[in-house]
């Protein structure tokens, strides 16, 4: 079975995505697109690929708002994730299931 790589997907993905988008940051139209497929998600939560569809979105505007490439997507997924175990979460049991559950944001008033 072969590894998935992530670096390799990005760079199939964004010449895909010039090629039947066309080029630019298209940020407008990428952000209308996610918010359709959050509505998706809201109406049936288990679908796997709605839930899909918003990743593949969202490294879509990345690379198009921000020029980078997909090793520099990859690194930032990566730094995003170490930066978030590093921070401080309050307790999930005491918080709102419906509300999303912020980093505690020390000296902040």
């Amino acid at each position: 079975m072969k590894t998935f790589d992530l670096v390799e997907y990005l760079r199939d993905q964004i010449e895909f995505s010039r090629r039947t988008f066309g080029p630019g940051p298209r940020t407008t139209g990428v952000l209308d697109h996610i918010r359709k497929e959050i509505d998706e998600v809201s109406a049936d939560p288990t679908d796997l690929e709605e839930w899909i569809d918003i990743v593949i979105l969202a490294f879509d505007g990345a690379w198009r708002a921000t020029g980078a490439s997909p090793e520099e997507i990859v690194a930032t997924l990566s730094y995003k994730q170490a930066e978030n175990e590093l921070r401080n979460w309050p307790d999930w049991r005491t918080a709102d299931p419906g509300q999303a559950i912020e980093h505690v944001r020390e000296g902040d008033n």
